[in-house]
């Protein structure tokens, strides 16, 4: 079909989606022509120094893009990386402010010295325009306020350039910072609501002077709306108050009463984080309650909100929002399936304070166990393939919270609530429980797929299983073994072999929750070799490397013969190894060998990855998840790693950790990390030797099991 030439003008952010020809997520654009269907040509201009020439052109999808005017471009262009344009898209009351700044309108930016006030001066072009084609980058130039409220031009040198990403604030007349006016006493500028840009929390007060406690409370108090006055206020809610700025702050009240020389009833709040003359609890030389200095701020209750973050329910049960919005624009489209994260995006995405997958109310099992399957996992990629409309609504919730957290980076605790009430059973919106049981629950009843594994015992009895539980005695292993070890002692102990490679592996480790291990310290298998525990499988001799006829338990310990390995002999070897004195006693079994394999063929290795470990420690789930290729690409997800408020009225705060030291430990040679002391490696790595729950293992080569449609 032919292009459609496009006469007028558009420009667009590409916000997400597999592109081809050079276009990425945070790209801008300018369309040439629409395809059919629904798809773009145009032309890529780059980031930093280039910005404003067009690189090359392209065809990117239309769902994949974002329209911008022609200004909007030309300020996102003058951001660099990429993915900052995309955060700014975030805030759109913020963008939609910065993009109608006029000359003499009141800003707040981040600088060096931390986030000052200034006024717009200029709308500066960016570049040279060579061509037709070229977009000229623009830019602000901003006059800084100084320590005497004067605009501070006593230099003539050039004024700082600042990009659309470096203003945090755009501040209306009618609110300038701590009484604030210009030399001409006449209060310009823009005549709307303030916006301030997510995760921005500047000091109050640091945008022109220090502040005494006295003042502090007056300096941060705006007028609320009548209806909040309404809200009850008591010790322990959790409130949030809008400076004159237009800068809120967020804290829990301490102290309710009232305060001489003061009207009405007042509150104490302990706020989330330090501001400038603020107080310890204190309030004109008295003790109200305690808490770290600069934190303790003192206010009429009718200008306490409630906490805006999250918000109560009419049934009373509390529903929680995270307290960062994650950088992707919210107007992404969550029902088409993201795929897994990939690992050159894995760390910008998920690494921070309020990402992962937020908790509440004893859901980590759930938490660090969703974290680990469907992150950066390739291996359960099928298991949506059904239409959606076809899907049971437990489904269609899980692909949603899959898709927020691949495109996201953070998934907020109602939505894996609302996943909780869906699976049938009132103890799991409330009650801890297992990573095992609710893998059965997920793979069975949600996902309604087979078994992962198929086991098959001595007595020909085959049998389905979603996750492998280590049984042997404690004897049998050395006090540090590893998770190879521990299988293949299990399985020739149970004598138990897998009917199939399987595409994803959960091996438990032997110990029931926190209240007993068999094992102070398990050393993870980075490499799982599992070609000796399939059914009827061709084995080479441990001796000789020919087609094994027979297998020996007893052998398994054999210090002579690399204890805790599994050991298959052809005939020939199988005779002489049992002729020493201490192996006479043994009783080898006889393999099932294929009838058209050559005792000389070359048997190849069955192998399967470590994809992720569950932990647990003193109740509490957590997950260490590799996402890439790279040995060191580790990450360590904690979903209830922090708390904001008591545990009524509070949130947990989920949180992502880079844990590359866990892969420097990983990579000596098994016989290092056998005699390695668990004590002397880093506190992350220690925490996964000493607390590890159950190993997640992949083969990406293989396809999972296909769905059960017999429900």
């Amino acid at each position: 079909m032919e292009p459609k030439t496009v006469l007028k003008e558009k420009f667009f952010i590409v916000i997400r989606g597999k592109t081809r020809k050079g276009f990425c997520r945070g790209c801008i654009g300018r369309v040439e022509a629409e395809l059919q269907p629904g798809e773009l040509m145009g032309l890529l201009y780059c980031g930093g120094s280039n910005a404003g020439s067009p690189k090359s052109g392209g065809i990117v999808r239309r769902e994949d893009t974002y329209p911008l005017t022609r200004h909007q471009a030309q300020l996102l262009l003058f951001v660099y990386p990429a993915s900052k344009r995309l955060e700014l898209l975030c805030n759109p009351q913020l963008f939609s402010a910065i993009c109608k700044l006029s000359q003499d309108d009141l800003v707040v930016v981040k600088h060096k010295k931390g986030h000052l006030p200034g006024m717009v001066k200029n709308l500066m072009r960016i570049g040279r325009k060579e061509n037709k084609d070229d977009l000229h980058m623009l830019g602000f130039e901003v006059e800084f306020v100084d320590s005497d409220h004067n605009l501070s031009s006593k230099k003539p040198a050039p004024l700082p350039l600042f990009s659309v990403a470096d203003i945090v604030q755009v501040v209306p007349s009618y609110s300038l910072p701590l009484g604030l006016h210009w030399k001409d006493g006449q209060c310009g500028g823009l005549n709307r609501k303030a916006v301030t840009r997510i995760n921005s929390m500047p000091n109050i007060g640091s945008c022109a002077r220090q502040v005494s406690s006295n003042d502090a409370e007056q300096s941060v108090i705006q007028s609320q709306s009548s209806s909040t006055s309404h809200v009850p206020v008591e010790v322990g809610s959790m409130v949030e108050v809008v400076s004159n700025t237009g800068i809120t702050v967020y804290g829990v009240v301490q102290w309710l009463g009232d305060i001489e020389g003061k009207t009405g009833e007042w509150a104490g709040i302990e706020l989330d984080y330090e501001v400038n003359g603020c107080s310890d609890g204190t309030y004109r030389s008295q003790r109200y309650f305690t808490c770290k200095g600069n934190r303790a701020l003192f206010i009429p209750v009718t200008k306490c909100s409630p906490d805006s973050r999250f918000f109560c329910s009419s049934t009373g049960r509390e529903t929680f929002k995270p307290t960062d919005t994650p950088p992707v624009p919210p107007f992404e489209d969550t029902e088409e399936n993201a795929p897994p994260i990939p690992e050159s995006k894995a760390l910008s995405l998920l690494v921070g304070k309020m990402k992962g997958i937020q908790g509440h109310i004893n859901s980590c099992y759930l938490d660090a166990t969703l974290f680990s399957l469907f992150g950066s996992s390739v291996t359960l990629e099928n298991i949506c393939q059904k239409p959606a409309d076809t899907d049971k609504p437990v489904t269609c919730t899980l692909r949603k919270i899959v898709n927020c957290l691949r495109r996201q980076g953070f998934v907020p605790a109602a939505s894996v609530m609302n996943f909780r009430e869906q699976l049938g059973c009132d103890t799991f919106r409330t009650e801890e429980k297992d990573p095992e049981e609710f893998i059965t629950v997920l793979f069975q009843k949600v996902l309604c797929m087979e078994p992962l594994l198929k086991l098959r015992s001595r007595q020909e009895i085959c049998h389905g299983a979603y996750t492998f539980q280590v049984f042997l005695e404690k004897e049998q292993m050395g006090p540090m073994p590893t998770v190879q070890q521990l299988l293949d002692t299990s399985c020739l102990s149970g004598d138990l072999k897998f009917e199939e490679m399987p595409s994803c592996l959960m091996v438990q480790m032997p110990r029931f929750g926190n209240k007993y291990k068999m094992f102070s310290h398990i050393i993870p298998s980075t490499e799982l070799d599992i070609t000796d525990l399939l059914y009827n499988s061709p084995r080479e001799c441990f001796v000789c490397g020919h087609l094994a006829e027979y297998e020996c338990l007893h052998c398994l310990p054999d210090r002579k013969l690399q204890p805790g390995r599994i050991k298959q002999y052809c005939s020939t070897c199988n005779t002489q190894v049992h002729t020493h004195p201490s192996r006479q006693g043994h009783s080898p079994k006889t393999l099932a060998v294929p009838a058209d394999v050559a005792s000389n063929t070359p048997v190849p290795r069955h192998k399967m990855q470590l994809s992720a470990v569950l932990c647990i420690q003193t109740s509490h789930y957590v997950s260490f998840v590799k996402y890439g290729s790279d040995p060191h690409s580790w990450l360590f997800f904690d979903s209830m790693a922090d708390r904001c408020g008591d545990d009524q009225h509070g949130y947990n705060i989920p949180e992502v950790q880079a844990c590359p030291e866990l892969g420097d430990f990983l990579s000596q040679p098994e016989e290092e990390l056998a005699w390695s002391n668990p004590s002397q490696a880093p506190e992350l790595v220690r925490r996964l030797l000493c607390d590890s729950y159950m190993f997640l293992y992949q083969n990406p080569t293989t396809p999972l099991s296909k769905p059960n449609h017999q429900e």
